[in-house]
């Protein structure tokens, strides 16, 4: 989600003492895909659990929207108070956290069928 808004890269670049150069993110690119992987399948799990019935649609877009509120204060305003960044790579991140695991939720909630 990040590589889709093209103002986060010139962020990005602002806090070179923070944050890996574009090589460095690409070699630990592998990691990172694997970690990802492995929290969507967490979600999925938990999805599971959590599932009443209804829309897939519905309920997927609602659990991937809390999932993002989570992350928001989590992750987003976290690194915030104790990176030193500022408030318009924050807010980037805010929206880009925030639509990535609502996209998830939504394909989560389409693909689960309850056994």
């Amino acid at each position: 989600m990040f590589g889709l808004l093209p103002q986060l890269k010139d962020e990005f670049r602002r806090y070179p003492g923070v944050y890996r150069p574009q090589e460095g993110q690409m070699s630990h690119m592998p990691l990172g895909m694997v970690a990802m992987f492995i929290a969507i399948l967490a979600l999925a799990i938990l999805y599971a659990w959590l599932y009443r019935g209804g829309p897939g649609l519905t309920a997927g877009a609602i659990f991937g929207a809390l999932v993002g509120v989570f992350s928001l204060g989590a992750f987003v305003v976290h690194n915030y108070v104790n990176l030193n960044i500022g408030a318009t790579l924050t807010v980037y991140s805010g929206l880009a956290y925030l639509i990535e695991w609502t996209l998830v939720g939504i394909v989560i909630g389409l693909i689960y069928r309850p056994a």
